[in-house]
């Protein structure tokens, strides 16, 4: 299956490991030298509007991309340093 940008940006990321939604590809990064894509990256959620800044961006790297399918991307990865926000999802999908 060949996937443009476009469509991937439309895709929800989960973990597996988790259950936990991550969000939304919004950015990846390449490997200019080996054409290749090293990662997606979710940004963090805007808090207060923007006004105090942002959460940590989430960077999925490729290797650990399990599956992307029609409307999901599926990824498995340990909850470390760059997973810390997970836990304020969980809380902001509880209010919504």
């Amino acid at each position: 299956m060949i996937c443009s940008f476009s469509n991937l940006r439309n895709k929800e990321i989960v973990n597996i490991k988790t259950g936990l939604k991550i969000g939304y590809a919004d950015d990846i990064e390449l490997d200019t030298a080996n054409s290749s894509v090293v990662s997606i990256v979710v940004y963090g959620k805007a808090r207060a509007f923007g006004i105090m800044g942002r959460d940590d961006d989430i960077v999925i790297k490729c290797s650990n991309i399990q599956l992307i399918g029609e409307d999901t991307i599926l990824v498995s990865f340990d909850d470390s340093a760059k997973c810390t926000k997970n836990i304020s999802c969980k809380i902001d999908n509880l209010l919504k």
